[in-house]
C-alpha cells in the first residue's frame, strides 16, 4: 500500500491500513491514523497529527510552515481528526509559537482543491469549505458551517456553527451561528434555515432563531439593546443561548 517511489521518514508513524501514494513525501515527526488514504505527490511535514480513514488526494500540502514573518522555527503543529476529505492543491499550515502552537482540524470536514487553512486556525466538525475558500492565521469555524467558493476570512475572526458564508465573499468581522452571510464585503442575509432544516431542527427552533436574527439584524437597535433582547429569549431557547455566548466572547467586531 505504499508506493516505492514515496519517500517516508524514518521518524513517520504510519498506522496499518494506510496507502501512499506515488512520489508522495512525508516527513519526520508525522502521525497517520489507521485506513488513511494519502495519493500521489502528496508532501506531509511535521510535527502532524492525521486521525483515521481521511483521505488526501493528490498535490495536497498538509503541515508546512506557517506563513508568518513572526515565525522563527518553534515547535509547533498540525492536528487532523477523522475522516476528513482534502482534495487537490489544498494547504493547510502548523501553528505558530506564539499562538498556543497548534492548527486543528476536526472530523468529518469536506475540504475543497485549493481550499488555505492558515496557522492557528481551528474548525470544527462537519464543515464544508468549497473552492479557493481562504482562512488568514486565527480564524475559527464552528461545526457545520459552510464557506462558499472564493470566499475570505480576515484573521482572527470567528464563523459560528451552521452559519453559511456566500461566494466570493469577503469577511472581516464575526458571523453569528445559523447566519448567512453574501455579498462581496459581507452582508448578513437571513439564517441558514435549509441548512437548519436537513440537519433535523425543528420549525420551533428554526423560528427562535430567526427572531434572534431580526433583533441583531432587522430591528436597528443598538448592539447592547439587542444584546439584552436576545438574554431575554435565551432564557427559554438554547439556540439564541449560543448566539449570545458566541457574540459575548467576541474580539473583532461583528459583522452586523
Amino acid at each position: 500500500m505504499i508506493h516505492p517511489t514515496a519517500q517516508i521518514d524514518a521518524g513517520a508513524q504510519l498506522a496499518a491500513n494506510v496507502s501512499v501514494g506515488a512520489y508522495s513525501v512525508i516527513g519526520a515527526d508525522v502521525q497517520v491514523g489507521d485506513g488513511t488514504s494519502i495519493g500521489p505527490h502528496v508532501v506531509i511535514q511535521g510535527p502532524t497529527r492525521i486521525g483515521r480513514d481521511n483521505r488526501i488526494f493528490q498535490f495536497a500540502s498538509v503541515g508546512a510552515d506557517p506563513q508568518d514573518k513572526k515565525f522563527h522555527g518553534e515547535h509547533s503543529e498540525l492536528i487532523i481528526g477523522d475522516r476528513n476529505t482534502i482534495r487537490e492543491f489544498t494547504t493547510l499550515n502548523r501553528g505558530t509559537g506564539d499562538a498556543g502552537g497548534a492548527t486543528r482540524i476536526g472530523s468529518d470536514n469536506w475540504i475543497m482543491a485549493y481550499a488555505h487553512i492558515a496557522h492557528d486556525c481551528i474548525v470544527g466538525n462537519h464543515t464544508i469549505f468549497s473552492n479557493n475558500a481562504t482562512l488568514a492565521g486565527h480564524v475559527e469555524i464552528g461545526d457545520y458551517a459552510i464557506l462558499s467558493g472564493f470566499s475570505g476570512v480576515h484573521q482572527f475572526c470567528r464563523i459560528g456553527e451552521h452559519a453559511f458564508i456566500g461566494m466570493g465573499c469577503l469577511i472581516n468581522g464575526d458571523v453569528p451561528p445559523f447566519v448567512i452571510v453574501a455579498n462581496e464585503y459581507g452582508r448578513p442575509r437571513g439564517i441558514n434555515t435549509e441548512g437548519l432544516k436537513r440537519r433535523g431542527f425543528t420549525p420551533e427552533r428554526i423560528t427562535a432563531i430567526k427572531r434572534a436574527y431580526k433583533t441583531l439584524y432587522v430591528s436597528r437597535i443598538p448592539l447592547e439593546e439587542a444584546r439584552a433582547e436576545l438574554a431575554r429569549i435565551a432564557t427559554q431557547e438554547p439556540d439564541v443561548l449560543r448566539m449570545l455566548e458566541f457574540i459575548e466572547r467576541g474580539q473583532r467586531a461583528l459583522m452586523r
